[in-house]
């Protein structure tokens, strides 16, 4: 399984860098996680963006969706400007949010419903649900890939959670929001990094990506992560970077 961050940064694009968006692959299968502000032109960078096999939301805030109109636009219009085959986008969402219903446009892209409570498959992998803490319904996943056997959880938005310590359980990587510096524990919607590498250790996860990042303080956060527990590997989250699970 490849992990390659297509957007990183929290709430606005800053640093020349997209706001939330991850492409995960295995076995030919493309599959994008949120496609935040910028990110379709990360995408663009390293392959044809109409090559998407399937797109999934987390939730409806703007740094997550930003561009999923403009990928939209891509499968509507590429097939006639630029001669190429004809092919649907599908988004997987909830729909608890009166967005979803601008998911679908005929003949261009098809909304599909998750329900949180049930096992999602798409392609190889298999997606489990978490609801998490966050002003606005949010959705952290785990994403287990049939081929490699390998596990992603991606937390998506979400203040501390204790729940996330079972979710993640062993898995291989945590693509986790840990926006935060120490002192802000409290906080209503996003995660400290230290509380993000204490949920790793308490959770036996092998490597933590750091993501969306302000636009300051990073390496105060990585620090503040690393200090919870040296033997874990933590990274901080850039565009174009590349993981190999």
């Amino acid at each position: 399984m490849k992990l390659t961050i297509l957007g990183c940064m929290g709430a606005y694009p800053s640093n020349n860098m997209a706001t939330s968006s991850y492409l995960i692959e295995s076995d030919g299968f493309k599959l994008l996680l949120d496609m935040g502000s910028s990110s379709f032109q990360n995408l663009a960078k390293i392959m044809e963006p109409t090559d998407i096999d399937a797109l999934i939301l987390s939730h409806y805030h703007h740094d997550h969706i930003a561009d999923v109109g403009v990928l939209s636009y891509a499968f509507q219009l590429k097939p006639v400007l630029e001669e190429k085959k004809q092919k649907q986008l599908t988004i997987y969402a909830h729909q608890q949010n009166e967005r979803f219903s601008d998911l679908t446009i005929p003949n261009v892209s098809t909304g599909i419903a998750y329900n949180p409570e049930e096992i999602l498959r798409v392609g190889p992998f298999k997606i489990t649900f978490l609801k998490t803490i966050h002003p606005v319904i949010c959705y952290a996943m785990r994403i287990e890939d049939k081929v490699s056997k390998k596990v992603l959880v991606y937390t998506a938005d979400s203040a501390y959670l204790a729940d996330f310590i079972t979710f993640a359980k062993n898995a291989d990587m945590l693509l986790a929001d840990g926006m935060l510096l120490d002192g802000n524990e409290n906080h209503p919607a996003h995660m400290t990094s230290a509380q993000v590498a204490k949920i790793a250790e308490l959770a036996d996860v092998k490597e933590v990506v750091l993501t969306h990042l302000p636009p300051f303080n990073q390496e105060t956060l990585l620090q503040q992560a690393k200090a919870v527990n040296e033997t874990i590997s933590f990274h901080l989250a850039k565009d174009l970077d590349e993981y190999t699970i």
